[in-house]
């Protein structure tokens, strides 16, 4: 039986400070968000759900601030801040990255799927993660996340390809 690679860092604290960046894909890699058009990503109502968990999780969860994000045909992927000194809220403060997650992939499948029960939306298990440590891999990070319309035309999983 094959082993799973193991998607986080070993002995490391997911709900501490710090930057973190976040690819989650939908299951089989369907392409139910939109579609990218002469390198300009436009979504469709399935997408504008995402983008709308994605934008209410800050007031879900106290510690949880966003920063840049793209929504993609059959992919999303962000940047998620942990603040735990952050005011404000009735939530409880700490709340590590996989709950996070947890929420934003249960709040969009739920409402992806009331929406239209035909869709029968799920995303695929676990996330990508990388945690930030530095300027500069903040910066590539935006940048990725900024470009990845204009490369959607090589990417491995576009239908096209």
């Amino acid at each position: 039986m094959k082993q799973r690679k193991a998607n986080r860092l070993k002995n490391y604290d997911y709900s501490q400070n710090n930057y973190y960046y976040i690819t989650t894909c939908t299951y089989n890699m369907h392409e139910y968000f939109g579609q990218v058009s002469n390198e300009i990503m436009t979504i469709n109502k399935v997408g504008e759900i995402v983008e709308e968990c994605w934008l209410g999780l800050s007031s879900h969860y106290q510690n949880c601030i966003l920063d840049e994000y793209v929504v993609m045909p059959n992919h999303f992927h962000g940047i998620v801040i942990i603040n735990n000194e952050r005011e404000g809220g009735g939530c409880k403060p700490r709340h590590g990255l996989s709950e996070i997650m947890r929420g934003f992939k249960t709040f969009s499948s739920k409402r992806i799927n009331e929406e239209d029960a035909l869709v029968k939306f799920r995303w695929q298990k676990s996330f990508y993660d990388r945690v930030i440590r530095s300027q500069k891999e903040l910066d590539n990070a935006r940048l990725y996340i900024a470009n990845n319309p204009l490369k959607w035309y090589l990417n491995k999983n576009n239908s096209i390809n």
